[in-house]
């Protein structure tokens, strides 16, 4: 028997070269990469039918400024997702910045000779800031310099950061962070409080954060070594991309935007805690999975990370409004998280072989 008779019959088995993808496949792809809104818009659908007040203007402005704390969280975890990491670590270094700028407003930074020094809101909120990206440094050194998994560095960060938060002030509470004008430190209500033309300032805030996320990771050159380094990292040092600086840089991005979000809530509630953003790292990944960001790196993009982060916080607030049982909230926020991870091995695959029929 020769080898075209034993070729020929493989041959009419396979898929047939070049073949286009049936109208249902290309349906299935469309509703799968457009999983987040459609979820959001049933979510909005489902709740609004239940309860009068959950779409009522007021509420949606409510619910928004709740998803803006979580949003700011997920972008800055996103950045390191698409390199092929994780962060753990951002709800604690979200509380190590509130105690921080907590005590500064509170207190004042102590000097030498009985005397204390006040900064302004503006100063205090740049110094949390720089803690966060500080911590974040280190983050990024354990991964590069040491090549600890990013898993154990950011969980060990997560008990550390917590850890200092608590010692800040030996496990109290910063209450009143008003301030004064004879100290030059008033205002700090503004960003987690106010409204600008009847949106709060938060929500325009991670506006801003989220337009600028967007041009790095789509229009700047660092924004392409991100997605390279998560995509195919030997590849991308073979290119001549430092993937060390890269990694160091998001793991900075996510510290800063974690303790931006902090400093949120710190705002909003009016006093400093060492408890203050407890678990929400679980709500920023889950955020950035929803939204379609792959945890082995390479892909996603920030607006599905904000999408994602507004399924999470009007599931949980709609959940609230109907009185379901906080232990429910916890089973069903969970099940949103592995149906973000099923759905999103389902398009990937989908993808995969609707590539294959076509080539």
């Amino acid at each position: 028997m020769s080898d075209t008779d034993v070729a020929a019959p493989v041959a009419r088995t396979g898929p047939t070269p070049g073949k286009p993808p049936s109208s249902a496949a290309r349906a299935a792809l469309l509703l799968l990469r457009g999983r987040t809104v459609v979820v959001l818009v049933l979510l909005m659908i489902l709740f609004g039918s239940i309860s009068g007040e959950y779409l009522s203007s007021s509420n949606l402005i409510v619910m928004t400024k709740h998803v803006a704390i979580n949003a700011i969280l997920a972008i800055g975890v996103t950045f390191v997702i698409l390199t092929g990491g994780i962060d753990l670590s951002v709800g604690s270094i979200a509380g190590l910045a509130s105690m921080i700028c907590g005590g500064l407003l509170f207190g004042g930074l102590a000097l030498p000779g009985e005397s204390t020094l006040f900064f302004s809101v503006g100063m205090v909120i740049l110094i949390g800031m720089l803690v966060g990206g500080a911590v974040g440094w280190v983050n990024g050194i354990l991964v590069t310099r040491f090549k600890v998994a990013p898993f154990i560095a950011t969980l060990g960060m997560l008990y550390v950061a917590r850890g200092f938060a608590q010692l800040r002030s030996e496990g109290g509470t910063y209450p009143n962070l008003a301030g004064t004008p004879e100290r030059g430190n008033t205002g700090f209500h503004v960003i987690g409080v106010d409204r600008w033309l009847g949106i709060p300032v938060a929500v325009w805030i991670m506006l801003l954060v989220a337009g600028a996320a967007i041009v790095v990771t789509t229009r700047t050159p660092f924004g392409r070594r991100v997605y390279a380094v998560g995509g195919n990292e030997r590849a991308a040092e073979l290119a001549g991309i430092r993937v060390n600086r890269v990694k160091i840089a998001v793991y900075v991005i996510s510290g800063a935007c974690a303790a931006l979000a902090g400093l949120l809530l710190t705002s909003e509630l009016g006093a400093a805690y060492p408890d203050t953003a407890t678990t929400y790292e679980l709500n920023a990944i889950a955020a950035a999975v929803l939204g379609g960001t792959a945890l082995s790196g390479g892909r996603g993009t920030i607006i599905g990370t904000v999408l994602g982060a507004f399924v999470i916080g009007f599931l949980a607030d709609g959940l609230v409004l109907v009185g379901v049982s906080t232990f429910w909230q916890s089973v069903v926020k969970g099940a949103v998280i592995v149906f973000a991870v099923i759905t999103a091995t389902a398009q990937q695959r989908l993808e995969a072989s609707l590539a294959e029929r076509a080539a």
